[in-house]
């Protein structure tokens, strides 16, 4: 098995280390770098995160280096003026490191990043009250992010999104209003999703509907004088259900129930 050990000490461009001609050399007898285990000019970007983790000042020397990797690693410790400088950095992974870092407030300079893994980021630390500016990112992943964050009243606006992940997302969390259009919807884990929220008195359309798990879902809630088109269901859990619900000892106790007996 491959240890990190194993992994050779080289720079960026696969060229050998030398700590002899190293700007860094007098760390090295105070044990703040050294080979293998915590080198700024290593490839191996867990070198150069022990380096700058023992060495958090010299960050900044590094936010113009060549090397993506380290001007990544090199953002986790930069204070927030030089962090601002990485916000344009040509490489996707040391823009997604400063997106980690950012204050929620300033996220909102990275909201229309050309890579979706930066926003995705953005739109998991951004504040609630700017998020509705990411409501049509093209990509499908930010916006399910966006669904579990952003104020349930604002998610009308992804009740017709294209994609049906986001769709389910929206019915664990939309208001009674709009789950009505989302238990009709031509996915079926959204009609489900969606169905389970609904009130029982909203149930009677949806014991025809063609997945037997919103038909069961019915079965299960819909008001008793409901339930006859269920008992011959083709899937049998269905109709066992209603058969269950229209034993009149339970018809008893549901009225008995309703009445708060």
């Amino acid at each position: 098995m491959m240890t990190e050990n194993d992994i050779p000490g080289v720079d960026w461009q696969g060229n050998a280390i030398s700590c002899d001609v190293c700007a860094h050399a007098d760390r090295l007898a105070l044990g703040t770098c050294g080979p293998l285990r915590s080198c700024v000019h290593d490839r191996y970007a867990k070198r150069v995160d022990r380096f700058f983790g023992t060495n958090p000042g010299l960050a900044s020397q590094y936010i113009n280096h060549p090397y993506f990797e380290v001007r990544a690693v090199a953002a986790k410790y930069l204070d927030l003026f030089q962090l601002n400088r990485l916000i344009t950095d040509p490489d996707e992974t040391v823009r997604a490191s400063v997106a980690l870092r950012l204050p929620p407030k300033l996220l909102t300079k990275l909201i229309h990043d050309p890579d979706r893994e930066v926003r995705v980021r953005v739109a998991l630390r951004l504040e609630l009250t700017a998020l509705s500016a990411m409501l049509n990112d093209l990509d499908y992943y930010v916006r399910i992010v966006i669904a579990r964050r952003i104020a349930p009243s604002l998610l009308y606006h992804l009740v017709r999104d294209s994609d049906a992940s986001v769709r389910r997302e929206v019915a664990m969390r939309v208001g009674v209003e709009w789950l009505t259009m989302l238990a009709n919807d031509s996915e079926e884990e959204v009609r489900l999703t969606a169905i389970r929220r609904l009130p029982s008195g909203l149930l009677p359309p949806f014991r025809f509907d063609a997945d037997w798990r919103v038909r069961l879902e019915t079965a299960q809630r819909v008001p008793a004088e409901y339930l006859t088109a269920l008992i011959k269901d083709e899937d049998e859990i269905v109709a066992a259900t209603a058969r269950e619900r229209l034993n009149p000892i339970n018809l008893k106790h549901e009225s008995e129930n309703a009445h708060g007996h």
